[in-house]
């Protein structure tokens, strides 16, 4: 029997929803890194399923099994999160900002963009750039990081829990 300090020095068990198979999990990272690469494209499971060389339906789960969101929320918060990139940084306009982030509707960026935000893109920009000063040096990845939005819940459940008063847009920044 191992001794007390061996038995302590073990890494935890994994959890049980957690992914076991490093081959898939390599296979999900390729299709996670090919939209991060290229999150301004359309990523329908299918082309994903494609890229890891599983089924869709196997793909679909097994990527939210694996980073905890669907692929089409994590699509989403690399999309917005450019976007806040852009509006931050840029010039462009609210419209360039839109297409060049994916999009092929101003209104669906706009009202999706609030919804997960809580602010309308023009806000955000404002919001953004008056608190540069204070953001001084901080590295782009570090401010990416910390107004990562938070997708734990579809939007469309967030809008309908808005209506009702169960909950309030939010994002990582405010937690």
């Amino acid at each position: 029997m191992p001794s007390r300090d061996a038995r302590d020095a073990q890494p935890p068990a994994p959890s049980p929803g957690a992914l076991q198979d490093a081959a898939l999990l390599r296979r999900l990272l390729r299709a996670k890194d090919r939209m991060d690469a290229a999150s301004h494209e359309a990523w329908p499971v299918r082309r994903l399923a494609e890229v890891s060389g599983v089924s869709e339906a196997y793909f679909a789960r097994s990527f939210k099994r694996a980073f905890g969101l669907p692929p089409h929320r994590y699509l989403l918060t690399r999309r917005i999160e450019r976007a806040i990139a852009l509006l931050r940084d840029t010039g462009m306009s609210i419209t360039d900002i839109a297409y060049s982030t994916g999009w092929e509707s101003l209104g669906t960026f706009g009202r999706i963009f609030r919804d997960i935000t809580g602010r309308s893109p023009g806000a955000m920009r404002v919001e953004a750039r008056a608190s540069m000063p204070q953001a001084g040096g901080v590295p782009a990845c570090v401010m990416k990081a910390a107004q990562r939005p938070d997708l734990s819940i579809a939007v469309l459940e967030k809008r309908r829990r808005m209506a009702t008063g169960t909950v309030r847009p939010s994002t990582k920044e405010e937690s």
